[in-house]
């Protein structure tokens, strides 16, 4: 599955393209007096202004060439503060995903989170800068009953449990390496922080490989 374009909210557009511009380095894509958008690899990624939806927080990952976690690691810690994964280290390492990450906030708050995925063929040689993320593979939706979430998200869009995480009552993820959509129950800790997960409204297009783009939308 594939995150082809994906729309969040904040209540600070200014701050949030001056962040992914000057930390991420990312260019702005598009711009109007209430949404910027920017091209992060295969995903174009835009945040929306809306003052009545407060302090919206989201957890999204970024998926990094696999030969280049510490290159991306020491690249972003002197741009911004890197988030402790335990009070040893600043890496998580999944070993049903065989896959490492570490993860900061952007000015809103937002948990971000930079992944290698080691079985994937997507070595890079080119220095790491912020045209080196190859796409958004990774959002966070929140529920109060996960499974029934779930199951229709399946049933409408031709979604399957990731193979490499067995589904949970509070914590099931959809997809497969290339996207995957990451299903929490309300309140639960958002890892590595003690940020409680809440829902707010996502917009995205997706393509599971089978049915062309589909539009979903969680409000």
């Amino acid at each position: 599955m594939e995150i082809k374009v994906l729309q969040l909210i904040t209540n600070h557009l200014i701050e949030t393209e001056r962040f992914y511009n000057q930390v991420l380095n990312l260019n702005t894509l598009d711009k109007s007096s209430d949404e910027v958008s920017f091209l992060i690899g295969r995903t174009k990624l835009s945040f929306v202004q809306k003052e009545t939806i407060e302090k919206p927080v989201y957890h999204m990952a970024f998926d990094i060439p696999k030969n280049q976690l510490m290159e991306a690691y020491e690249w972003l810690k002197q741009r911004t503060k890197i988030i402790p994964v335990t009070p040893e280290t600043d890496f998580s390492n999944f070993e049903l995903w065989n896959a490492n990450s570490f993860y900061f906030h952007d000015h809103n708050e937002n948990l971000l989170e930079f992944i290698c995925r080691q079985d994937l063929d997507n070595a890079s040689e080119q220095a790491f800068d912020g045209s080196s993320l190859l796409a958004i593979t990774e959002i966070g939706l929140v529920s109060e009953d996960v499974p029934f979430l779930a199951e229709t998200l399946m049933a409408k869009y031709g979604l399957e449990v990731y193979e490499k995480q067995p589904a949970q009552d509070n914590f099931t993820v959809l997809g497969d390496e290339q996207g995957l959509l990451i299903l929490v129950n309300e309140d639960r800790n958002w890892y590595p922080t003690d940020q409680k997960a809440k829902s707010f409204p996502v917009k995205m297009v997706i393509n599971n490989g089978t049915n062309g783009d589909l539009e979903l939308n969680i409000s």
